[in-house]
């Protein structure tokens, strides 16, 4: 494992210097859900909820987001997004959120998919907070990612 790359030989945050990177096709798909009870689901599926539809909303929250990642994060760069694909999936005790995003540049987009998946799933628990105030928002993570001299990796 290498040392922590925001921080400088005095200890102090720093946005990494990415001048000398060449700029490479970066892609990174990151999941995570949000449990809920059947009844919750059941309204999602239904397309009843209060606040309008939940899903369709949830998506566009998530590519939002993608797109003021380094806004949110204090040392993301700013990146142009070549495209950002987010999925959700009312599955058997919730939903599942999937975002995939690209660039070319100098560093990766596994913050972007990040942030795009967190928000799209606090977009679903916003939108049905109303009937299910126990909703829990699991297991983001980063399930795959590819460019730069790191290559491929994709978690098991």
């Amino acid at each position: 494992m290498t040392g922590l790359s925001h921080f400088d030989a005095g200890g102090q945050a720093v946005m990494v210097d990415v001048t000398e990177k060449p700029a490479t096709d970066r892609v990174a798909t990151a999941r995570g859900r949000v449990a809920m009870l059947p009844e919750t689901l059941a309204i999602i599926r239904a397309g009843t909820a209060g606040k309008g539809d939940v899903l369709g909303t949830a998506r566009l929250a998530g590519i939002m987001a993608a797109k003021r990642t380094a806004e949110l994060i204090p040392l993301c760069h700013p990146l142009p997004l070549s495209a950002v694909t987010i999925e959700l999936t009312a599955g058997e005790d919730g939903v599942e959120v999937s975002a995939t995003v690209r660039t070319t540049g100098p560093t990766g987009v596994e913050m972007e998919a990040l942030t795009a998946v967190s928000v799209a799933a606090l977009t679903v628990y916003d939108m049905c907070k109303a009937v299910d105030r126990f909703m829990r928002i699991e297991a983001v993570r980063v399930v795959h990612k590819e460019g730069g001299k790191s290559g491929v990796h994709t978690a098991p």
